[in-house]
């Protein structure tokens, strides 16, 4: 019985706390109890004021009286009483009266009856036993427990059944079911533990989705160039493969590679604590100076030089991505322009192709996405502008596309801060 007992209070955290609020309060009212009795009999203990000495004469001056005279305790309304203690062992009481304003005098034997009431104790058969000491002390802490038992269980019930709610969420997202959420209530710790749960669920869940999509996408991309390679090698048996073979099988394997090296870019770019090298000054004209002589684009990098904090590689394999994507589609030049805006550094590439509709503008940077009507032998997975939104994510700054303010095609805005990451 005993160990069920102690079992349910050691599973049950609202019981430990509800038992621990119960106890502290049960000690302190004992000792407020007890400093309050003690209070009490120290107030009803009625110390004697000291003896004085006192004589009385008469006219002649002749010593009347002589002894010691001690007040006794009564209630001011009674007057003054003091006894007389004479040196040859008589007694005698000396009653002032009281002062009285208005109201009518009491007799003597009143006053008398109604002192003694006052200072003599109830008897003890006149009083209900739960009203005795030490009864009446002893109701006093029962009552008192029960209250503050009665109005803490409540309380502590409904902060706990909060944080059973955000254990039975946690428990059904480690068994499997990724969309578990717990309802946010209230503004307290336990509110925000629920929303940092929701938030950690809701990080993890589009995680594993995107994982499950790259695999799925991945698959799907790899299964196309191999069997383009296998097709050549079977035409390869029948004789001298022709120089257009020899071509397709390694424009197949470099499409291969291709993909290989950006699923694993875009897997280390998910995962944060992965290593994608070191931050450094990087000199942002003379890299997109680089990248449009390789490409054969226009630069127009103004006056001014700007200068990132950034991955030197990553920067770059985002620029190449964006050059490469506007060379695909594009129908005439490649313009690529740097400017410095709000503590920002501006790339905007521009190309002068079919353009993207507004409502698919992000949409493209999605993984393994294609514009309707693109195939695969245009070139290209669809993981380019999905890593350049993973690098500018990386580096604190933003990617998206707009329509080419010069006439037709699209315009992609990479906007990078120009001061060190904290």
């Amino acid at each position: 019985m005993l160990r069920s007992i102690s079992r349910t209070f050691s599973q049950r955290l609202y019981l430990r706390i509800w038992l621990a609020v119960v106890g502290g309060v049960a000690v302190l009212t004992l000792v407020v109890g007890w400093a309050w009795r003690t209070a009490a009999e120290q107030n009803a203990l009625r110390i004697a004021p000291p003896a004085r000495e006192v004589v009385l004469r008469d006219l002649q001056g002749r010593v009347v009286l002589q002894g010691t005279a001690t007040r006794q305790p009564q209630h001011p309304s009674e007057g003054v009483l003091y006894q007389l203690q004479t040196t040859d062992g008589r007694t005698f009481e000396l009653e002032l009266e009281p002062r009285f304003q208005g109201r009518e005098r009491m007799d003597r034997r009143e006053r008398h009856e109604r002192a003694a009431a006052l200072r003599a104790p109830p008897p003890p058969q006149s009083l209900a036993f739960w009203t005795r000491p030490p009864f009446g002390f002893l109701w006093m802490l029962v009552l008192v427990g029960l209250a503050v038992a009665l109005g803490v269980f409540p309380i502590i019930r409904r902060l706990m059944s909060r944080l059973e709610v955000l254990q039975r969420g946690v428990q059904r997202f480690g068994e499997g079911d990724l969309a578990a959420r717990v309802p946010v209530q209230g503004h307290d710790e336990v509110a925000d533990l629920s929303r940092q749960f929701n938030a950690a669920a809701g990080r993890i869940e589009a995680l594993l989705r995107s994982h499950k999509s790259l695999l799925a996408n991945a698959s799907h991309e790899l299964r196309s160039p191999l069997a383009r390679i296998r097709m050549g090698m079977e035409l390869m048996q029948d004789g001298a493969p022709s120089a257009s073979a020899r071509a397709e099988i390694l424009r197949n394997i470099a499409e291969l590679d291709q993909l290989v090296d950006e699923i694993l870019l875009a897997s280390r770019l998910d995962a944060r604590e992965a290593d994608v090298g070191s931050f450094e000054a990087v000199d942002l004209v003379g890299l997109a100076a680089e990248e449009c002589a390789r490409s054969g684009a226009e630069l127009d990098a103004g006056n001014q030089p700007l200068e990132v904090h950034a991955v030197a590689k990553l920067l770059r394999r985002a620029l190449r991505n964006l050059l490469e994507n506007a060379r695909r589609y594009s129908d005439g030049t490649v313009s690529v322009s740097l400017h410095l805006q709000g503590g920002m550094a501006e790339v905007r590439v521009c190309d002068q192709g079919p353009g993207v509709p507004a409502e698919l503008r992000e949409r493209i940077f999605e993984p393994f996405y294609r514009l309707p009507g693109a195939s695969e032998r245009a070139g290209g997975v669809g993981l380019g502008l999905a890593l350049v939104r993973s690098i500018a994510g990386r580096h604190q700054g933003t990617v998206h596309c707009e329509g080419n303010p010069q006439g037709q095609g699209a315009c992609f805005v990479l906007r990078l801060p120009i001061t060190p990451l904290a």
